[in-house]
């Protein structure tokens, strides 16, 4: 009798160890719904909410779903484990924080040694430290057009048709798709037609592009002459920075003022199917990095995405509005294109981009197989939603995912990793026990003082030499030739995302932020 009632006394640690796993899993949900409710995503091929739909990316997913759509939550410095990176491109649209350097040397190895393709649209100088890695300069300030004779485009009230006050920041420009304005002759003014994008015979014609309050990309003087290097749009010679200085906002020159940066890196090697007569079997083949760089991430969204969209939202075609206002258009302007060639009507910024995509994957490639080649969704779009900024409650959640997916990319070895997390933050609550009272005794007998105190200020600087040596050690290197390694290459040493920061950011830690990192600092490289 005793022994039952003292089986009946308490739970079985089977149970107690399933309770707290539910519990957890219950709590961590609930946090993350309620600190995520209040956030705004924009820019997100996913988001098919009627709010801001305009801003969205869902009408380019749409658009390019013959191809093998997936995403990224975690960091671009995984882009070189994907498989098949030379199929493979990644879009990096609006990207709301910088991008540290061990990303941005991910993404160029990605392109230049990977035969990685990239499109990174946006208007701030977030895209700065990728586009310094390929020699660009994106300008954190808008381009603005002359009110009189500028490339912007014409707005009217949806509801009225009445035209709304010009804005010169919304810009149009003619692009090509492969090839810079400058080495092309005559063929510069062919629109290209519905048909060409089709048949991707779009290399001596160019598309209208809308962009909404760009800002500038200039092409480095370090690129030289590098024919690789293509500004396939532009804003007009009159265009200028708008930095608030009224009158002395800068120009930059005729066809300085980049919007649309393409650059190659032909001549590389991968392994993929061959074409029969490259042997026919799995092997190397030749193919081309690929980045392109785009002053505006709106060029992206469902509004300018789209003609039927674009037209419910008020953007007018070339026609009476312009020559009533005294503008150029696409179709007059003398840089343009001529209307006597061909349709000049703006299809949506999709048909350039269509075009764009096709002509920067390995579609052509006549030393892969045609097994390949002929299916487009042998080939990935890869859409990145790690830029977006996360509220400071659901960022740890957002850290601790991007970890799992540093340690593995298998789906299964993930949940089982995070199952795991779960059954030992229940395990710890259960079976740790309580500290028992203790006091300190101070014995004045070995008491001795420090003969050079520490400054407080020198922490995060003696924490960071300290990690620094660790990691000079850990890969055999001399202080002469770890002095030699390039900020990048120290990144990629590091790999570790919180450590990345500690050696990469410009910013003071806190002693609590310096202690939490430290037992960090002791297990890396074990």
């Amino acid at each position: 009798m005793e022994l039952a009632e003292g089986e009946k006394s308490g739970l079985s640690l089977e149970a107690w160890l399933m309770i707290g796993l539910a519990v957890s899993v219950t709590l961590s949900t609930a946090l993350i719904a309620i600190v995520s409710s209040g956030k705004t995503t924009v820019f997100s091929p996913y988001e098919n909410s009627d709010e801001f739909q305009e801003q969205q990316l869902t009408l380019m997913r749409d658009t390019l779903s013959d191809y093998n759509i997936a995403n990224t939550m975690s960091t671009p410095m995984l882009v070189n484990d994907w498989q098949d990176p030379h199929r493979t491109l990644l879009v990096i649209a609006a990207p709301e924080k910088p991008f540290d350097a061990a990303e941005a040397a991910a993404i160029h190895s990605f392109v230049t040694e990977r035969g990685g393709k990239v499109i990174l649209a946006a208007n701030s100088t977030n895209a700065q430290l990728v586009a310094e890695e390929f020699g660009v300069k994106f300008f954190g300030d808008e381009v603005r057009d002359d009110i009189s004779t500028g490339r912007y485009y014409e707005v009217v009230n949806p509801s009225n048709g009445e035209r709304i006050e010009p804005d010169t920041r919304k810009i149009w420009s003619v692009a090509s798709v492969n090839r810079g304005v400058d080495d092309m002759g005559e063929e510069k003014a062919v629109p290209c037609q519905v048909a060409d994008v089709d048949a991707g015979t779009v290399d001596n014609c160019r598309m209208p592009v809308l962009f909404h309050r760009p800002t500038a990309i200039q092409v480095l003087d370090e690129q030289g002459n590098n024919d690789n290097v293509h500004v396939l749009a532009a804003a007009s010679t009159s265009a200028a920075i708008d930095v608030g200085r009224g009158e002395d906002n800068p120009t930059l020159g005729e066809g300085e003022t980049g919007l649309i940066v393409r650059i190659d890196y032909p001549g590389q090697t991968a392994l993929d199917e061959q074409s029969p007569m490259n042997g026919g079997e799995y092997g190397e083949v030749s193919v081309t990095g690929s980045i392109v760089f785009v002053a505006d991430h709106s060029v992206l969204a469902n509004h300018l995405w789209d003609e039927t969209e674009a037209a419910a939202t008020g953007k007018q075609q070339c026609g009476q509005i312009y020559t009533t206002n005294g503008h150029m258009c696409w179709d007059t302007d003398s840089e343009g294109l001529n209307n006597g060639l061909g349709d000049t009507t703006w299809r949506g910024n999709q048909l350039f981009f269509r075009a764009l995509v096709a002509d920067m994957m390995e579609l052509d490639n006549t030393d892969i197989s045609t097994t390949v080649t002929r299916f487009t969704s042998n080939y990935n779009v890869v859409f990145d939603e790690s830029r977006h900024v996360s509220s400071s409650l659901s960022m740890p959640f957002t850290e601790a995912m991007g970890a799992i997916v540093l340690l593995t990319s298998d789906v299964v070895l993930k949940w089982l990793i995070i199952l795991n997390l779960f059954a030992l933050l229940a395990i710890a609550i259960m079976v740790v026990p309580e500290k028992e009272n203790w006091r300190h005794v101070f014995d004045l007998t070995r008491f001795r003082e420090r003969p050079t105190k520490v400054d407080p200020s020198q922490y995060h600087r003696r924490t960071r030499e300290a990690f620094l040596s660790k990691v000079r050690q850990f890969n055999d290197l001399t202080r002469e030739e770890f002095a030699r390694k390039s900020p990048a290459e120290i990144m990629q040493m590091v790999r570790e995302p919180r450590l990345v920061e500690l050696v990469s950011a410009n910013r003071t830690y806190s002693n609590e932020e310096l202690r939490e990192l430290i037992p960090h600092i002791r297990r890396w490289g074990n």
